[in-house]
């Protein structure tokens, strides 16, 4: 290890380093939050102003992060948030978490990442350590980033330090978080992955070191793809169930009796987020570039993305049982974001099924305690509470997102009709017939 590295090390070790974190959304602000109660001095850096606020205002606008412990970091000198990059000069360490979604042609957008190592690199100095933690394809650290850093006339590995380690933030996940969530790290160079490796030590319980930034860059992708594969296949055995006169539902958790070789993964009306629609994309339009097609990945991808289709399909078909056209019916949809207990909407696929209702000339109106719609094209209105006079008015509610906090046998017990894409109603005992599951 070269001295600058030691020192860079040192300081990390004895906390008296400077953070930043460029993007500071669902990834960027839990990051920059463990980062300052570790006892590092914090700058969260981004482009959207009323984020930069909130945080200085001492609030947040993710749910897994409370406004009381920004307001205290914030209140102590440890987290203060700004749009301008020229603190990057001032800093020690710079951790990437900027978006990265697809084109239309389902090819990697990197305009993010361009644009954030472009002005980290008009400031960066001597000592510094860079890491990049968005979801990319394997390559990007040391074909895009390092390029441009050493644009500034330092070498990485030498004067400056770059690591790729992929973000593994699960929205509303109370039982994994980032302190005990084992963090993964690729350095270009070992002292790099070493350097990397000291800091995430700090606040992370387990710090992983693999071999490169490429296969760093692949963990990530690997991960989200088995998702993807798994929720693809088990939504096709849905179909064949459906055809069939089965209840997946029934048989998924009889097979998650076997203690060993099964792991169980859930059918629903498609897949949301920003990482599992996207990622195994990242993986093919790479392989690509190899001559490798990943016709297993594309097929997982098209099974998941017509879900939404076949649920419309339910919606119809439950609706004709009831003698009622879907043109004219009024609909509720039961949550909108793109997972449980969270107000994530990127992806949804309830984004996609309101569309094609509102397409068809249904009324539509939504309930999420979490999450809000912002379709102005459309006519639909947002429930600010669910109550017996809101769920009898609606000829159907369909349960898209199965958040923890509503009473399903509630919500069965004062509407018509019910059509459930999570099993939230497997509990409910009174008016199972007026409930159609996917």
């Amino acid at each position: 290890m070269n001295g600058r590295a030691a020192v860079l090390k040192a300081r990390i070790e004895a906390r008296r380093c400077r953070c930043g974190v460029v993007g500071i959304g669902y990834v960027g602000l839990p990051l920059i939050v463990a980062m300052a109660k570790s006892g590092y001095n914090c700058v969260g850096i981004d482009v959207d102003r009323g984020k930069v606020e909130m945080i200085n205002r001492g609030e947040s606008y993710i749910e897994d992060v409370p406004s009381e412990e920004v307001a205290e970091l914030v209140r102590t000198g440890r987290l203060r948030a700004t749009t301008d990059y020229c603190v990057v000069r001032d800093l020690d360490v710079v951790d990437i978490c900027v978006p990265t979604p697809l084109r239309k042609s389902k090819e990697p957008d990197m305009s993010y990442v361009n644009a954030a190592v472009e002005e980290i690199s008009r400031y960066i100095r001597p000592g510094q350590l860079v890491i990049l933690e968005s979801t990319t394809y394997p390559g990007t650290t040391e074909e895009l980033v390092k390029p441009k850093l050493e644009s500034s006339g330092l070498k990485v590995g030498e004067d400056i330090f770059l690591a790729y380690s992929p973000e593994r933030i699960d929205p509303g996940n109370k039982t994994y978080t980032i302190y005990n969530t084992p963090k993964i790290v690729g350095g270009i160079t070992p002292t790099c992955a070493e350097v990397a490796k000291s800091l995430y030590g700090q606040f992370v319980n387990k710090v992983i070191t693999i071999s490169s930034t490429r296969a760093a860059e692949m963990v990530k992708l690997l991960e989200n793809t088995f998702r993807s594969v798994n929720i693809g296949l088990v939504n096709e055995m849905m179909l064949m169930c459906d055809r069939m006169g089965l209840d997946i539902w029934e048989i998924v958790e009889a097979a998650a009796t076997k203690p060993f070789g099964f792991m169980p993964f859930y059918p629903g009306p498609g897949i949301g987020g920003h990482c599992i629609p996207l990622d195994p994309h990242y993986l093919a339009w790479k392989a690509k570039s190899y001559q490798f097609y990943a016709r297993f990945i594309e097929l997982a991808s098209e099974i998941n993305g017509n879900m939404p289709r076949y649920v419309l399909g339910k919606i119809i078909d439950a609706l004709n049982s009831h003698g009622k056209p879907v043109r004219g019916s009024r609909i509720l949809i039961l949550g909108v974001a793109y997972k449980r207990d969270v107000g994530d909407t990127r992806e949804s696929p309830a984004i996609d099924i309101i569309r094609m209702l509102n397409e068809r000339g249904a009324d539509l109106s939504y309930y999420d305690p979490y999450a809000r719609l912002d379709l102005r094209e459309m006519a639909i209105e947002r429930c600010e509470g669910l109550t017996p006079e809101t769920l009898e008015k609606v000829d159907c509610v369909v349960i898209v997102t199965d958040h923890s906090c509503v009473d399903y046998q509630f919500v069965v017990k004062h509407s018509k009709l019910v059509v459930d894409c999570r099993n939230a109603t497997k509990r409910v005992e009174e008016g199972r017939e007026k409930v159609v599951r996917i």
